[in-house]
């Protein structure tokens, strides 16, 4: 017993997507509607991911990132080179996952370096290149995955209607390196090298070979992602089934409560009829508030049957990650690599993420508001 409350007090998100999970159902009651509207298809491809990307992390596809962070001496060239990292993977392998990556790593470095007081505030910035790095495609953030599959729009148009924040936020998350180390750009950070692991380059072929199936799955929209799951699995399954071990199904299991829970909510005629009223023209502030309280991924799940504006309602997902730790599930992720290394830090992890990533967010509105404008 005192395992299970100890996983349940680990896996917080979890625990939260659960209780509303069963909360909904008896708001709604459960039927056949229930289970034709959980979303499977992005239940699979986020499964497809998160199996291969860990496979990127144990064959060593990133490598050649990690041993040029090594050779740099400068710890604002790093801090730009290691936060940069972030922002531009993140748009092809998840925020989280990227985050999963260059965290550790950044911790790693700056313990051996002496730099210790550059953590937290690096990180925060890691923090928000995932968030804002992710949003320019489809597959950087399970809300994008999500609501590209919902919405039918096209790559193209995805693009372009993201784009101009990917630019700017870029721009911008430069201008907040300068000012961490302005008093001396040129600081220099010394640390010892690590021992290099060979991979297999066979496995690391099928990696990139499945990766590239995953994302032509979800660009292309096939009617056959139920048999491409099938068989991306029996390769697995053949060729390294020790990934079944290390696949982070508790997220999967909070993706499904959450489905369970919006569908229930949405199928609700009071509740639905309250949102409808509420949310169209106001979906913007709607995902950011109510990304506070259940996170973007859900939120995302609950606000689309009662919207009418995909941009808007986007762009308030993809910017509640820089208010608060809860706004993400990827800032939950970031605190967590945190604690592991700094235990009992989360008060300060959550300081810091809120003075520096609130000011993002308020300098970042302006240009945002614009663009839903025009």
């Amino acid at each position: 017993m005192s395992e299970i409350i100890k996983f349940f007090k680990k896996e917080l998100m979890f625990t939260v997507s659960l209780i509303l999970a069963i909360l909904s159902l008896f708001i709604t009651k459960p039927d056949t509607r229930l289970l034709q509207s959980i979303d499977y298809k992005t239940l699979c491809i986020l499964f497809m991911l998160l199996s291969v990307l860990d496979g990127f992390k144990h064959e060593g596809l990133f490598d050649p990132v990690i041993k040029a962070a090594k050779k740099i001496r400068s710890i604002f060239a790093l801090s730009v080179f290691l936060i940069f990292a972030v922002f531009i993977s993140s748009a092809f392998v998840t925020n989280d996952v990227s985050l999963i990556i260059f965290v550790p790593l950044t911790i790693l470095l700056f313990k051996e370096g002496n730099k210790e007081k550059y953590i937290l505030p690096v990180i925060t910035m890691e923090n928000i290149a995932a968030v804002r790095g992710s949003l320019i495609t489809p597959f950087g953030s399970p809300q994008n995955l999500y609501l590209f599959s919902k919405s039918g729009i096209d790559i193209t148009s995805f693009l372009k209607m993201m784009f101009p924040l990917f630019a700017f936020s870029a721009v911008l998350l430069f201008i907040f390196i300068i000012c961490l180390y302005r008093k001396d750009l040129r600081e220099e950070i010394n640390y010892a090298e690590m021992a290099d692991e060979a991979n297999d380059s066979k496995k690391k072929f099928l990696y990139l070979s499945l990766f590239i199936i995953v994302v032509l799955t979800i660009v292309t929209r096939t009617i056959y992602w139920p048999l491409i799951t099938v068989a991306v699995a029996l390769i697995l399954f053949i060729f390294d089934r020790k990934v079944f071990r290390r696949v982070d199904y508790v997220l999967l299991l909070t993706f499904l409560c959450f489905f369970i829970f919006s569908s229930s909510i949405a199928n609700n005629e009071l509740i639905g009829t309250y949102l409808n009223s509420v949310v169209r023209g106001n979906e913007y502030w709607w995902s950011i508030g109510l990304s506070q309280i259940i996170s973007n991924v859900p939120a995302s799940i609950v606000l689309w049957p009662f919207t009418s504006s995909l941009k808007a309602l986007i762009y308030g997902l993809d910017s509640a990650g820089l208010i608060t730790v809860i706004g993400s599930l990827a800032s939950v992720i970031n605190m967590r690599l945190y604690t592991n290394d700094y235990p009992g830090k989360s008060v300060d992890f959550m300081m810091v993420f809120m003075k520096i990533s609130i000011i993002f967010f308020i300098l970042i509105q302006p240009f945002q508001l614009y663009l839903l404008s025009i």
